[in-house]
């Protein structure tokens, strides 16, 4: 997931999501959190069809995102995540004590079919397939269209440095290169929707 991605999880705004990064960021990369650059983020761009003249691109794991969820105060997924975290531990840990040491919660054996248990486990299956289609994927729907109108953004943004280096290159060379620095600099730093009064 990117930032956007796990702020929109955690309903909580993206600057809070850069704090945490700030705050924790060698527990968060030692739980696979890292920033795309270079042939990675090259790579990345060419795969999932990112249209971003961006220099890099955070990604957080899923590892990661459970990390931030034990991180985040202000958020009642995150809080949720970590009553499920405390309560699949203390289930391993219950069932571990009875068969001669811990097992691990991807190998906990099923109920026996025809059971009360599979039952109920049957059911908490359908009712979390029910909370991913109805909380889950609407977000992830938001995050696509939000891509979209930003990669339009982009789009529009890239004909205006087009048009702006055309006018910049009839200077001579080493007045285009400084100005183009500082338009490249300055798209980085994030520019308003009109480029109109930039100084050079």
């Amino acid at each position: 997931m990117t930032t956007a991605g796990v702020a929109a999880y955690f309903e909580v705004p993206e600057q809070a999501v850069y704090s945490l990064v700030h705050d924790h960021r060698a527990e968060l990369t030692s739980n696979g959190y890292l920033v795309a650059t270079g042939t990675r983020l090259t790579s990345l761009k060419e795969v999932c069809r990112i249209q971003s003249r961006a220099r890099s691109l955070a990604l957080f794991t899923r590892r990661t995102v459970l990390n931030v969820a034990m991180l985040l105060r202000d958020s009642e997924t995150a809080r949720q995540v970590r009553c499920y975290l405390l309560d699949a531990e203390q289930e391993s840990r219950r069932i571990g004590s009875q068969e001669r040491g811990p097992v691990p919660v991807d190998n906990l054996p099923g109920p026996p079919e025809g059971s009360v248990d599979a039952a109920v486990a049957r059911v908490a299956e359908q009712v979390v397939r029910s909370v991913v289609a109805t909380a889950v994927v609407p977000v992830l729907n938001t995050l696509v269209a939000e891509v979209g109108g930003n990669s339009r953004k982009l789009d529009a943004l890239a004909d205006r440095v087009d048009r702006l280096e055309r006018i910049v290159l009839d200077d001579d060379e080493r007045t285009a290169a400084r100005r183009r620095r500082r338009l490249l600099d300055a798209l980085d730093e994030g520019v308003p929707d009109s480029l109109e009064g930039f100084s050079f």
